[in-house]
């Protein structure tokens, strides 16, 4: 059949494809003079071809989120043991609710929101089972072997436990994202990096990138407010106690002069929200102005202050001080909590002893790096890799031999 010329054309469908170089002229337009760029990343410390429409961050935050690792913080405690109450924080919720934290922060700086997220979710993979506690006993079993510590930990998680990849070790993140997990670590150790995107010997810095301190504070900010809701849903803190805390009643007033006639539970809900709130506003504003008064112009100027650009005023920096002191005194060291994870704790120290006296329990994949990195270092990477889960029926497992 002929078609008449009168008769309307069939519209095509154009796809749009948002290529990489375009992202990253977004980004040079957009983002402040001081924020990290992902088209002048320091590279990678195995070369690879960039991708078409992704940029170096967003490959990090791709492969951080699909990593093991990642996925195993469902199962690992943030400070009530791991399956104790559906509505309780886990480490893997914990890091998304940082990353959120993370990109709001960066957004309202003008930073670079994919890098600071990517650090967020990448903070805690180093963390052992069973929360503080656990990285406490891990420490202790590791006291006279180079020690534990969770955010070292993450380091060789993404460097060298993860293992997806044929050609190289870990997940082979950008400079970036692994200098903003070293948090307080000696930036300049880590060398020079080869590719074509490598610069001379990286010089000596003082401080982390902007997006690495904001997400390091966004981690505080996260934990010091749902910590306490945790604690609140749980019934380990009662109204007299959260009113001895300044920053609770803060919100408090605030919250009520709003919500005159609001009762619990709403109440405490409208409290952590407000808390949260007022910790963003502030590390916004006063980090501004900090930034502002250093008249830094580039990221390298950032690294090369002598403190921190990214803070707090100095009076929520004393409130928070006191509310972590608080959170210990009345939520960590509860026997409610505390006793729980003493006797998760010592079931730990047991395991980690039976892998010491006889590492074929280890399996072939983790017995194969006795040889490099030493039996302890060996056991307490897989002990810090298990979630609260699998080390309670490996427990159970080795009492039953």
């Amino acid at each position: 059949m002929t078609k008449h010329s009168s008769e309307p054309e069939t519209p095509r469908l154009t796809v749009f494809c948002k290529a990489r170089e375009e992202m990253e002229a977004g980004e040079r337009a957009v983002l402040a003079p001081f924020a990290e760029k992902s088209g002048a990343s320091r590279g990678r410390q195995y070369s690879e071809p960039s991708h078409s429409f992704r940029t170096e961050f967003q490959r990090d935050r791709a492969r951080i989120i699909h990593s093991r690792a990642f996925r195993r913080m469902e199962y690992k405690t943030q400070v009530f043991l791991n399956g104790t109450g559906d509505h309780l924080r886990t480490r893997l919720t914990h890091s998304i609710e940082v990353a959120s934290i993370s990109r709001t922060i960066a957004r309202a700086l003008r930073l670079n929101e994919d890098l600071a997220e990517a650090i967020a979710l990448a903070h805690d993979l180093g963390h052992a089972p069973f929360g503080h506690s656990g990285e406490e006993m891990l420490a202790e079993c590791m006291r006279d072997h180079g020690g534990f510590d969770h955010k070292r930990q993450s380091v060789r998680v993404v460097e060298l436990l993860e293992d997806p990849y044929p050609n190289f070790p870990g997940l082979n993140l950008t400079f970036e994202v692994r200098e903003g997990l070293r948090k307080h670590g000696a930036f300049h150790q880590m060398g020079k990096l080869p590719g074509p995107q490598a610069r001379t010997t990286l010089q000596s810095y003082r401080c982390p990138s902007l997006e690495a301190q904001v997400a390091d504070l966004a981690d505080e900010i996260t934990y010091y407010s749902h910590d306490l809701d945790d604690a609140v849903d749980f019934e380990i803190l009662n109204a007299a106690q959260l009113e001895q805390d300044e920053v609770w009643r803060r919100s408090l007033r605030a919250v009520l002069a709003r919500y005159p006639d609001v009762r619990e539970p709403e109440l405490h809900k409208l409290i952590i929200r407000d808390i949260i709130d007022t910790e963003v506003r502030d590390l916004v504003s006063t980090s501004a102005k900090s930034i502002a008064d250093a008249g830094v112009q580039s990221s390298d100027e950032a690294r090369q202050q002598p403190a921190p650009l990214i803070r707090y005023s100095d009076d929520l920096f004393q409130a928070n001080r006191d509310l972590r002191k608080f959170l210990y005194q009345n939520v960590y060291y509860d026997p409610r909590v505390s006793e729980v994870n003493r006797r998760a704790c010592e079931m730990l120290r047991q395991v980690f002893q039976a892998y010491l006296a006889d590492a074929d329990k280890l399996g072939e994949t983790a017995a194969k790096r006795i040889e490099t990195e030493g039996l302890h270092r060996t056991v307490c990477d897989y002990i810090a890799g298990m979630t609260d889960r699998y080390l309670l029926e490996e427990h159970a497992r080795i009492a039953t031999v």
